[in-house]
C-alpha cells in the first residue's frame, strides 16, 4: 500500500488501533482521526514504532460534534487531496439517551451521522483515487431492529441497545445508497462496504454505561474475539485487490453475507439518506448527486 492514504476514525484504540498498525505495516500513510490530540499523539508515536512507518498522522477531532468532522475534513483534503481508503470505524454506545450539541441523539450521530458526513466531505479526495474505497463498520446488532423514522432520538422509548441497532440499521442503508448513487452518478472508481467485526473484546460497552450494562459487557465481551482479529476484515477490505471493483456489500469473516432484510429497503434508505442530509444541512455544493 506504499504511496496509498488512508483515513481511520477512532483509531486510537480497539479494532481502529488495530485497523490502522496493519495499514502502516502495509506501508500505507494512515491518518488517525482521534477524540484528544493526546490519545491521538500516543497512538500514532506507538504504530510508528511498531510498524517501521514514519508515515503516521493525526487529525483531532470530536466526532459527535458536526462542526468538528468538518473542521477534520477541511484539514485533511488541505494535506491530502487523494484519499484511497476512508474507514468510518468510530463508534460508541450508551446506556442512557445523552444529546450531541447538535441535538441529536449521540449513538445515531457517532455511528450514523458522522460516516455519512465526513464521505460526503471527503468524497473530492475518494475521487481523486485510483479506486477510492468507502468502508463502514456495522454490527449483526441490526438485525434487531427497524429505523424509528419520526422519533429518531427514541423519545420516550430510550433504550442503549436499541439506539445501537438502529445506527448500525442506518450503516448498512447509508452504504447500499451510496452505491446506488455511486453508480447512477458514473462514479465508478469508488466503491462502498459496510463491515460486521463480530464479537470483540473492547471498551465500548463500558466507556459511557450504567454499571450494570457494563459488567454484562465485560461477561459477554469475554467470548469475542481479540481486537486485532476483529480488524481483519477492515484490513482485507482496506487493502485486498481481490474486492477491486466490489461494492454495496455487507462482510464478515473476509466474505460478504445477507444482513437484514429491512436493510434492502430501497425506501428507508433514500428516506434516510434525505433525513441524513438535512439534519448533517449537507450543501448543494457537498450532495454526492
Amino acid at each position: 500500500m506504499h504511496g496509498m492514504t488512508c483515513i481511520v476514525t477512532g483509531a486510537n484504540t480497539g479494532i481502529g488501533y488495530e485497523t490502522a498498525l496493519g495499514l502502516a505495516h502495509l506501508g500505507a500513510r494512515v491518518i488517525l482521526v482521534c477524540r484528544t490530540p493526546e490519545k491521538g499523539k500516543d497512538a500514532c508515536i506507538r504504530i510508528a514504532k511498531a510498524s517501521g512507518n514514519p508515515e503516521i498522522h493525526v487529525v483531532s477531532a470530536d466526532l459527535s460534534s458536526q462542526k468538528e468532522v468538518r473542521k477534520a475534513a477541511q484539514t485533511i483534503l488541505s494535506r491530502w487531496s487523494r484519499i484511497d481508503v476512508l474507514l468510518n470505524n468510530a463508534g460508541t454506545w450508551l446506556s442512557k439517551q445523552t444529546l450531541t450539541e447538535d441535538g441529536i441523539e449521540m449513538q445515531f450521530a457517532v455511528n450514523h451521522l458522522t460516516p455519512f458526513l465526513l464521505t460526503h466531505l471527503l468524497m473530492p479526495g475518494l475521487k481523486a483515487a485510483p479506486e477510492g474505497r468507502v468502508l463502514v463498520v456495522g454490527s449483526d446488532s441490526h438485525f434487531q431492529t427497524k429505523m424509528h423514522f419520526g422519533n429518531l432520538n427514541l423519545d420516550r422509548k430510550y433504550h442503549g441497545l436499541r439506539a445501537y441497532a438502529q445506527s448500525k440499521l442506518a450503516n448498512c442503508l447509508f452504504i447500499y445508497e451510496l452505491d446506488r448513487k455511486l453508480k447512477a452518478a458514473g462514479i465508478t472508481n469508488v466503491t462502498a462496504n459496510c463491515i460486521q467485526p463480530g464479537l470483540v473484546k473492547t471498551d465500548i460497552g463500558i466507556k459511557h454505561t450504567a454499571s450494570i450494562h457494563a459488567l454484562a459487557w465485560k461477561i459477554r465481551r469475554s467470548g469475542g474475539v481479540s481486537p486485532a482479529e476483529g480488524a481483519e476484515t477492515s484490513i482485507y477490505l482496506a487493502s485486498s485487490e481481490e474486492v477491486i471493483g466490489k461494492s454495496g456489500l455487507y462482510w464478515d469473516k473476509c466474505a460478504p453475507k445477507k444482513s437484514s432484510k429491512r436493510s434492502y429497503k430501497e425506501d428507508d434508505a433514500r428516506r434516510l439518506w434525505e433525513e441524513s442530509e438535512a439534519l448533517c444541512g449537507i450543501r448543494d455544493d457537498e450532495k454526492i448527486l
